[in-house]
């Protein structure tokens, strides 16, 4: 099964920016988990669409295997073979598809040393954004980074919880940063985004993680606004190892189901 980051999808020019036409009606089959036709709005369409498939692909969608068909995607969106094949090589870029010969582009498979991996880096990162933020912040920041945790608390059960919460954590993750005024570091974390994102979907379906993760960032949010950097570097770094745990744990049940099925 191929995982993230071991191939380049498409082949064709740059710098597309065509508009969406519905000339050609999407095919009654199309692209299993992708259905929504690209709208005449002001962002480029190549972004529309790149955006489509990426929110299919990290809420899985998309599955993992999935095969991505040219012909397809076009007839379901509604735009150019150029325009599609930028879209996938951007998503190659970003690890979520690869092309295997003879068969095409499939949507990646999260393999279990990649997501420990990104979560290694994630350690490191925040809890350096967190000491910098203890440093740094302006009142306003804190008060905003308060304010963002209480976003997360009131997304858990509420409607489309899911999407609610990866939101509302986008949101506490970019007042974390800005407040730690560490450009590198946003950068960094900017890059890896959307794996982060889609580890942090497949956490946060899990059963009780919801309530676990409120507990954790409030250990944060607490520690920072005691005035303990320490406390609150330890804080983030055991959330994010808690996470780790979390989708190392269904990842690893997954392969297990897999391999049974196989046997």
């Amino acid at each position: 099964m191929p995982t993230w980051g071991d191939g380049v999808a498409g082949d064709g020019a740059g710098g597309s920016y065509d508009r969406p036409t519905m000339s050609n009606p999407p095919s009654p089959d199309g692209v299993r988990g992708l259905s929504v036709q690209v709208k005449r709005v002001v962002a480029p369409v190549r972004e529309q669409v790149l955006d489509q498939l990426r929110e299919a692909i990290v809420h899985q969608r998309l599955q993992p295997g999935q095969r991505l068909v040219e012909r397809e995607l076009i007839e379901q969106t509604g735009v150019s073979r150029t325009t599609i094949r930028e879209v996938l090589r951007q998503l190659a870029a970003e690890g979520l598809v690869v092309t295997i010969p003879n068969k095409g582009t499939v949507v990646a498979s999260l393999s279990i040393e990649r997501a420990n991996e990104l979560y290694e880096v994630r350690a490191v990162l925040e809890s350096m954004a967190v000491r910098q933020f203890a440093e740094r912040a302006s009142d306003e920041q804190r008060v905003a980074l308060r304010e963002a945790f209480e976003g997360i608390a009131a997304a858990v059960g509420a409607p489309h919880e899911g999407q609610a919460l990866l939101d509302a954590k986008r949101r506490f993750y970019d007042v974390l940063f800005a407040g730690a005024g560490n450009v590198t570091i946003a950068e960094i974390v900017e890059g890896l985004q959307t794996r982060v994102t889609f580890l942090r979907a497949t956490s946060l379906a899990q059963p009780g993680r919801p309530a676990q993760t409120v507990q954790e960032v409030r250990q944060i949010v607490e520690a920072l606004e005691a005035g303990d950097a320490d406390a609150a570097a330890e804080a983030c770094a055991y959330h994010v190892r808690q996470a780790a745990r979390t989708v190392l744990g269904a990842v690893g049940d997954t392969d297990a189901h897999d391999r049974e099925e196989v046997t």
